[in-house]
């Protein structure tokens, strides 16, 4: 039997605010005598909103107020009510994750369609989600290739690459679109660390100096540059390190990216180069020019991205709801919990031990925050230990890999498959001596990127019910 549900992604970007619906198509895929497994079979874009630019009060400030307005006003030009929706999520991208009151602006915005996935994706996470919004992991698992996406918005680039589907790293970049502001025909604005990079080329610009497109296009050549240099087409130079968004990492160099796509506001305008460049008020244009002419994004193979501009639009969440295992251990009073991201180990990953735990915290790393973990829930399949001794060898390796949520305010939530929840939950508090809450479900199958809810124990506290939230991306 199948259902339909309607469900809204809104994005809260750097440069642009925009919002997508979408009717998706639910089924159960399982026999009449086996638990329900409900899936995504259908998935259609209904309505795409205009592209706005984000509201500011001020260089740290989101104006709030109108924000609302631009989602209520395509609510009516949808000819859609809060009430019609099931589901959907509310992302907080860019630079504009790091403005005084944005979380004020999530909360102002979740009540206007019941309970939407809501979270502020820091630069790691925002590196994910778009890539999946470009197809970037599709591609190089169609292709067999190592391919990267780069999301090059307003005030930052965001970039992750995939090798056979699987994600291999994130790092996110200083260099945007908005990074310099033309207003009236003169420069407004210079991003700090893009004023050194045009001095340290002796390139003169300074704010109130008249917009000349020759200056500006030479600094957008040299930023072109340094987004080669992330992918190591170009070797870095000194400067490089200094690029990066709040003092993040680069990637590894390996495995080797023999592939790219490019999504966000400037991707778009590679598509589109003719016309004023400085038609939005900045170098975006300029930008998409310089990246488009780069000599060294020659070297790999380019393909086209499923999206651009609207890559990181999240058209949000079918529930899945399943019901938990038997054999599980948690701590009643922290239950129940909604919204908690999932981060799902690979098999090759799970079936190291130290792979695992470099894993753990390599994925943990993406949820923080301002330098503070968020609530997540550490997924696996739980196939490679079984025995008793494996187990206890496995608890070892959450508690040493999840120390940062350990030392954190929030429970350790582990999601697995296999049905070990209840010796694993027990050995890893025998580990932390009772003093972390846990939450160890299992009978759950999950993957990177969904959400869950864990609801309050039934079944005289032998099962609990959770809810899966898949992110639906565009394809």
């Amino acid at each position: 039997m199948q259902e339909t549900i309607l469900s809204v992604g809104i994005d809260i970007g750097t440069s642009t605010t925009q919002l997508i619906f979408s009717r998706l198509t639910i089924e159960n895929l399982a026999s009449n005598y086996t638990v329900p497994r409900i899936s995504i079979v259908n998935k259609e874009v209904i309505y795409r909103s205009g592209i706005h630019f984000t509201p500011l009060k001020s260089q740290t400030e989101i104006d709030a107020v109108k924000v609302k307005d631009i989602i209520r006003d395509e609510y009516r030009r949808a000819g859609i009510k809060p009430e019609d929706l099931q589901t959907g999520a509310v992302i907080i991208t860019g630079e504009t994750a790091r403005k005084q009151n944005a979380n004020t602006v999530l909360e102002s915005l979740s009540d206007m369609a019941g309970d939407f996935v809501v979270a502020t994706a820091g630069p790691d996470l925002e590196s994910v989600l778009s890539a999946k919004g470009a197809g970037a992991d599709k591609i190089s698992e169609e292709k067999r290739e190592v391919v990267a996406n780069l999301d090059i918005g307003g005030g930052t680039s965001n970039i992750a690459f995939f090798q056979k589907g699987n994600l291999k790293g994130t790092c996110c970049l200083d260099i945007g679109g908005r990074l310099i502001k033309v207003e009236n025909g003169k420069i407004s604005y210079i991003f700090p660390s893009i004023q050194e990079l045009a001095d340290r080329h002796q390139i003169r610009i300074r704010v109130g100096d008249r917009a000349d497109e020759n200056v500006l296009y030479r600094v957008c050549e040299y930023m072109a540059q340094q987004l080669a240099m992330a992918l190591y087409i170009e070797e870095p130079d000194e400067f490089h390190s200094r690029l990066y968004t709040n003092q993040g990492k680069p990637l590894a160099r390996e495995p080797k990216v023999q592939a790219v796509t490019f999504s966000g506001g400037v991707a778009e305008c590679m598509l589109h180069e003719e016309g004023d460049v400085f038609r939005y008020g900045d170098i975006g244009v300029l930008l998409a020019r310089a990246v488009n002419r780069c000599s060294a994004f020659r070297k790999v193979k380019i393909y086209p991205a499923a999206e651009t501009i609207r890559a990181t639009v999240v058209g949000a969440g079918t529930h899945t709801t399943d019901v938990s295992g038997s054999t599980i251990s948690y701590s009643r009073d922290k239950l129940p919990i909604k919204n908690i991201p999932v981060m799902k180990l690979t098999e090759e990953e799970e079936s190291d031990g130290e792979e695992m735990k470099t894993a753990i915290r390599r994925g943990i790393s993406l949820y923080e925050s301002q330098g503070d973990t968020e609530q997540i829930a550490i997924a696996f399949s739980g196939r490679y230990h079984t025995s008793f001794s494996q187990i206890q060898e496995l608890a070892r390796l959450v508690v040493e890999g999840a120390d940062s949520i350990i030392r954190g305010p929030y429970p350790l939530i582990l999601v697995i498959e296999n049905d070990i929840a209840k010796v694993l939950g027990n050995a890893i508090r025998v580990l932390l001596e009772g003093k972390k809450d846990v939450i160890c479900i299992d009978g759950i199958h999950t993957r990177n990127g969904d959400y869950i809810d864990i609801g309050e124990p039934v079944a005289e506290g032998h099962v609990v019910p959770v809810v899966t939230k898949t992110l639906i991306f565009n394809s």
